[in-house]
């Protein structure tokens, strides 16, 4: 899985990243600062289990504080994008090459409205026309895709369009969906300039879903600014985000002078500081109050739970004392997509398990569970299967 960051130049996409990642990049006020996609490793934040089960774990690839475990997450922070990306304006062609492995999208924008598209300081730059615009822009790239390949679709069937759009992050069912949901004829493709471009949108929606990160909301006029927006799209996901602020407290909290954990709306001071370091502190406090965080971990959650609809789910080997075979407590969270079966799960750990599967153990109510059982966010499940 992989979630992109993404949005016009000079919006805080950088600092965004480095704060999640705590991946040292290039961060500055100029724009396309980002040229080729950095990549990194970043953590959502779930419920385990082990606090209600009384039990401590001990993860292998992630972190457990007090109930709450930090489930690691590839992410890429990708090139800066201008209006006309499509046409190859800036960097739009590398952007729409890198934004194709995407699974999600954040989008950073700049609320306060300081910045216009092209990433130049201005006195106000609308932040609804930052929403519509990447939309716009990657509608526009698939609509290309399919316009160049034109010739070998028309008057074919659906696999025509399907060979087509393999770059792309979507599956023939979906194609078939979309197609069906418009009314559009897949035997013999003989679509006009209207269906051609309300597919590819289309197309948009299924393969890049979007959270909207309304960046620098400690800025004035911020807080007016993001209110319209929810007004102006009430249907889109939108949070007010500080990423500058919890780039600081997450490098203070690595650096053992604060406690604080991704998604906390308030942090400790542990170790003493200069007039000039509370101060600053304090200044993070008073935004984070205002805005019950920096909201910066909840996009990444949202992203991952609502827009990818994931869900996470600990397999075991012992499901009495809920550790592998090593006697790890709950070592692995493995993210899965709602709907996911017994077999499912098998599969994804290893192959062979799936091939010789038997039966499946849920080990919170110590229930025999079929392949065909659908598990549910934050089970824990046992795989038992004929495999030496």
């Amino acid at each position: 899985m992989l979630i992109g960051i993404t949005g016009a130049p000079s919006k805080g996409k950088s600092t965004f990243f480095s704060a999640v990642s705590m991946v040292d990049v290039p961060i500055s006020p100029r724009p396309f600062t980002t040229i080729e996609p950095n990549k990194g490793i970043t953590t959502i934040t779930v419920d385990c289990p082990d606090k209600q089960l009384g039990i401590k774990c001990n993860p292998k690839y992630s972190v457990c504080n007090d109930g709450k475990r930090q489930v690691p997450i590839n992410i890429v922070d990708l090139a800066g994008l201008v209006p006309g990306a499509h046409e190859g304006r800036g960097l739009g062609n590398k952007f729409l090459d890198s934004v194709r492995n995407a699974d999600a999208l954040i989008q950073i924008i700049d609320v306060s409205g300081k910045t216009d598209l092209e990433g130049n300081f201005t006195d106000f730059n609308d932040p609804v026309s930052e929403v519509e615009f990447l939309t716009q822009e990657i509608g526009f790239w698939i609509e290309g895709i399919i316009k160049r390949s034109w010739s070998k679709i028309q008057n074919r069937n659906l696999d025509a369009i399907v060979t087509t759009l393999t770059g792309l992050n979507i599956s023939k069912k979906d194609i078939e969906e979309i197609i069906q949901d418009l009314g559009l004829s897949s035997e013999r493709i003989l679509w006009n300039e209207s269906e051609i471009h309300d597919f590819a949108f289309a197309i948009k929606d299924r393969c890049f879903p979007i959270v909207i990160a309304a960046n620098k909301i400690d800025y004035p006029g911020a807080k007016e600014n993001l209110k319209k927006l929810k007004e102006k799209f009430p249907d889109k996901p939108i949070f007010g985000t500080y990423a500058d602020g919890e780039l600081a407290l997450r490098k203070a909290a690595k650096a053992g002078i604060i406690e604080y954990h991704p998604g906390d709306n308030d942090f400790k001071i542990i170790k003493d500081v200069n007039d000039k370091q509370k101060e600053a502190l304090e200044k993070i406090r008073k935004v984070m109050k205002e805005n019950n965080g920096t909201g910066v971990q909840q996009v990444l959650d949202y992203a991952v739970f609502n827009l990818l609809n994931l869900i996470v789910v600990y397999p075991v080997s012992d499901e009495h004392k809920f550790t592998d075979n090593f006697g790890n407590v709950l070592p692995d969270a493995i993210l899965v997509k709602k709907g996911t079966t017994a077999i499912q799960l098998a599969e994804k750990i290893h192959t062979d398990l799936a091939k010789s599967f038997l039966y499946g153990i849920d080990a919170k109510k110590k229930m025999r569970i079929s392949k065909d059982h659908v598990l549910n966010n934050g089970d824990i499940v046992k795989i038992v299967s004929a495999a030496k």
